[in-house]
């Protein structure tokens, strides 16, 4: 048996709830009055466990047993249907505007902020946030806020040294010319290396970015230029691989793979042009609607292959999971996960080529990448209390220090770390007090 990561624990007919970690494990706070409620443990190709909250016992191990349609027999049902991965998905496209939600709506949720380089946790931010949404066909620049509500830990040990960032930061301030070989490290302010390396999260990993740009494939399919839109098989191509269950529904597993045309994520001042699109699409069989999208990114043309290997070390630039819940009829972002290398450090330059080690070890420490995750646990759609919220001011910055709220945190929903993850945490979190010190 091995453990089931990303699994879905909730309570049936709310949203209240959280996913599995690397190991299996999840933990969940359920309020007293919903201990008659029904507990649930899904997950996509396998049959659900159930049973009544109060009746739990989280001392026991939970056995999922595969749960796998037959493709053939599916097919060959009376309805006309698509039979082709690119007619699921332009049919999935075409069913957007009726399970994606078209009013006003609020979401809770935790955010995990990790940032390593292949030795070590550099930088962690655990922050409690708030998404407001008009409607998911709307311009998202324009009807997409926010809010860091909370912040429960913030520990930043990165070796900020980088001056490609840097170079980009005065580029996009007017010194259009400028290049990174023209600058030394001991000429530069720390205070304005540490200006810029602000400013190259915020466009990197600013949840507003991500929420509002192109890798938020479904709601902002109305774009001219969205992956999803109009062009999608210009980007993509898709092939039915089978048809699984989930929670007792039949759901389309459809492979995605590289259309003709390169994926150009239009980043401002980072060129994120030059990939092909790799992953899988979970559409339900009976409303057309996804429940899971596993998207990445990979290093094509021979511009970007370059500027990722010197860079970043890696081809793979965008890892993208994106999981929907659904509640009141739509389909709302339940759990959210990107990774992405982040330019950062430029390390110690090896010179003697003839030790291994060194070179290695060097290695290790110039590369990094991010990770956040985030896991939505509540919606909220009173028209009074989302207008209230939009009276107040909203700042979506997750890098801002905020106090340490004691009494919000003993009630509020997290992710649940791996082992491995919480023993890099707690080595970052003694380095820190360490560094503080």
């Amino acid at each position: 048996m091995v453990p089931i990561e990303s699994a879905s624990i909730y309570i049936q007919n709310t949203t209240t709830g959280t996913i599995s970690n690397a190991d299996g494990k999840f933990v969940l706070l359920v309020p007293n009055a919903m201990e008659n409620d029904t507990l649930v443990i899904s997950s996509i190709g396998y049959k659900s466990f159930k049973t009544v909250v109060k009746d739990f016992d989280n001392t026991e191990e939970v056995y999922l047993e595969e749960d796998i349609a037959s493709l053939d027999e599916v097919l060959l049902v009376g309805e006309p249907r698509p039979k082709t991965g690119n007619d699921i998905v332009l049919k999935m496209i075409s069913k957007l505007p009726e399970n994606l939600p078209e009013l006003p709506y609020l979401e809770k949720g935790f955010l995990r902020h990790k940032e390593e380089n292949k030795k070590e946790f550099k930088w962690l931010i655990e922050s409690a946030i708030t998404l407001y949404d008009s409607s998911a066909q709307s311009p998202a620049y324009r009807n997409l806020k926010i809010n860091v509500d909370e912040m429960r830990k913030s520990y930043d040990l990165r070796d900020v040294d980088s001056l490609l960032a840097y170079t980009s930061y005065l580029k996009q301030n007017g010194n259009r010319n400028l290049r990174a070989q023209n600058l030394k490290r001991d000429t530069i302010q720390t205070a304005s290396l540490i200006k810029a390396i602000k400013w190259n999260d915020t466009r990197t990993n600013g949840l507003k970015n991500l929420f509002g740009g192109k890798l938020n494939l479904l709601r902002n399919t109305t774009s001219a230029r969205a992956l999803f839109g109009e062009h999608v098989l210009d980007y993509h191509q898709f092939a039915l691989d089978t048809v699984l269950v989930d929670n007792e529904r039949k759901i389309y597993k459809i492979k995605i793979a590289e259309g003709k045309e390169y994926v150009n994520l239009e980043t401002p001042g980072i060129f994120n042009d030059g990939y092909v699109a790799n992953g899988w699409l979970y559409v339900y069989w009976d409303t057309y609607a996804v429940k899971k999208i596993e998207y990445e990114l990979i290093a094509t043309s021979e511009a970007q292959k370059n500027r990722s290997k010197i860079l970043f070390d890696t081809q793979v630039n965008h890892k993208l999971v994106m999981t929907y819940m659904e509640y009141d009829g739509k389909m709302y972002p339940n759990y959210v996960s990107y990774e992405t290398p982040k330019l950062v450090n430029v390390g110690p330059k090896v010179v003697n080529t003839d030790d291994p080690v060194a070179a290695q070890r060097a290695k290790d420490e110039r590369f990094y990448k991010t990770k956040q995750e985030i896991l939505f646990t509540e919606i909220i759609l009173d028209p009074e209390v989302v207008q209230s919220a939009l009276d107040k001011d909203w700042d979506p910055n997750i890098f801002a220090i905020k106090p340490y709220n004691k009494e919000f945190w003993d009630n509020y929903n997290t992710l649940l770390e791996s082992e491995e993850d919480e023993k890099l945490i707690q080595d970052l979190t003694k380095r820190s007090g360490l560094f503080k010190d």
